[in-house]
């Protein structure tokens, strides 16, 4: 799993890499973070030609700095009661942020999502989103249109009222790994294809064979967590 922020090593790492020519995929994979995660680096940081490991950092320092003054503290989770902890809450909350950040999440939208997440009704209006996160209405927006469109969100009219909610959808994990499934399978039929049109014998062909093998493995895994799942007993 990737680990935590960035550091200047990583970013020196990654200037390094760019200038052999190396892509943020295979950046990522060397870093064990997402392909994202460094896409999102370069690209707020100079571009892939502009991109230097000092001022990303000195970047990065700032902005840390100026989101530390501009966000002044959470106000208290209105539904934390059943004798939790307000504060271990709101820790917990920031921290379950954090990793779908380190996932891939965009900022905003990690906030959102981490915020549906830990309410009891799992179902927020945009201005219950604004007072919690102390945000503009606007950002809230295009965070809720971004996880829609993801299909990690839906929207549903309040009963009797004009107002929309935002509700997170309890399967939301089941319908990532059907995704992941389905970009797996995807990838392993390609690879039996390249394996037969190059030739299984020939060095490329062997490398598309072994990572079809590969693959068929991980979606029989797959189909076997998801049976395992649909057959479990009901909480």
């Amino acid at each position: 799993m990737p680990g935590g922020r960035l550091t200047g090593q990583d970013r020196e790492r990654i200037a390094a890499w760019l200038a052999e020519g190396l892509g943020y995929a295979e950046i990522g994979r060397r870093l064990g973070r997402p392909a994202s995660t460094i896409m999102r680096e370069v690209t707020r940081n100079g571009g892939p030609d502009g991109y230097g490991a000092d001022q990303a950092q000195e970047a990065t320092r700032h902005r840390a700095r100026r989101h530390k003054q501009a966000q002044p503290p959470a106000p208290p989770l209105p539904d934390s009661g059943h004798g939790r902890d307000p504060r271990a809450v709101q820790d917990f909350t920031q921290s379950f942020t954090d990793l779908l950040i380190q996932q891939g999440l965009p900022r905003m939208e990690a906030r959102v999502l981490a915020c549906l997440y830990v309410t009891d009704s799992g179902a927020l209006t945009a201005a219950d989103l604004v007072q919690r996160l102390r945000v503009s209405p606007a950002s809230i927006s295009h965070a809720v249109t971004f996880l829609e469109q993801q299909g990690m969100l839906r929207r549903e009219r309040v009963p009797g009222a004009r107002r929309e909610r935002y509700v997170m959808d309890d399967g939301i994990w089941v319908q990532t790994i059907l995704a992941a499934q389905q970009m797996n399978d995807v990838l392993a039929a390609a690879s039996r294809r390249g394996a037969e049109i190059l030739g299984a014998t020939t060095p490329a062909g062997a490398r598309f064979e072994s990572s079809a093998e590969l693959l068929g493995l991980l979606s029989k895994a797959f189909q076997q967590v998801m049976d395992q799942w649909q057959t479990r007993p009901a909480r």
